[in-house]
């Protein structure tokens, strides 16, 4: 009687050359079936294929303009406020009892704020003045260019009798090598 384990070694074994063998004949039967190799043809023309590209060119056209800026100077609230303190205190000054000197100071108050937004209102206007410069302004246009552009070249060559034709990057000469595959008939 054998042991379990001697049984599985066995099998184990008989496996792996099973595979082993199957995986030989596999990659032995292309090369029965196909032989390749290298080889010489005539070229008999060569054309050269001409592709249009179309595209797009920047060009920046720059001229003098006159252009129009004013000076922007700084909004001032200091006229309001010295206007607000001024006419409150001259309306305080002005009233003769307590509940008159109150009205008189915000009447004051307020009519100095009003002659103090006008002048810095006039100031302002002065200051704001549209004025005039040249600059150089520019723009960028674009032109449409085609070009003719080599993409290849037709080439019809001869091997074993028969005319071929490819399309190449390069000029292939009087000769092309060609990729030659033997096969059982």
């Amino acid at each position: 009687m054998t042991s379990p384990i001697y049984d599985r070694s066995v099998r184990t074994v008989k496996r792996r050359f099973a595979a082993t063998g199957l995986l030989s004949l596999m990659l032995s039967v292309p090369a029965v079936w196909a032989d390749s190799g290298y080889a010489e043809a005539d070229v008999i023309a060569v054309s050269p294929r001409y592709e249009t590209v179309t595209y797009s060119e920047p060009r920046e056209e720059c001229r003098p303009e006159r252009v129009a800026y004013s000076d922007r100077g700084h909004k001032s609230s200091t006229p309001k406020i010295v206007g607000a303190l001024i006419g409150g205190a001259l309306g305080n000054a002005v009233g003769a009892k307590r509940p008159n000197k109150q009205v008189g100071a915000v009447v004051g108050g307020l009519l100095g704020y009003s002659i103090g937004n006008d002048i810095a209102r006039h100031n302002h206007r002065h200051r704001n003045e549209v004025r005039y410069r040249q600059e150089e302004v520019c723009e960028v246009f674009y032109d449409r260019r085609e070009e003719q552009q080599l993409s290849g070249y037709d080439v019809t060559y001869e091997y074993g009798g028969k005319r071929y034709q490819a399309l190449l990057d390069e000029h292939p000469g009087e000769t092309l090598r060609v990729k030659v595959r033997v096969r059982p008939a």
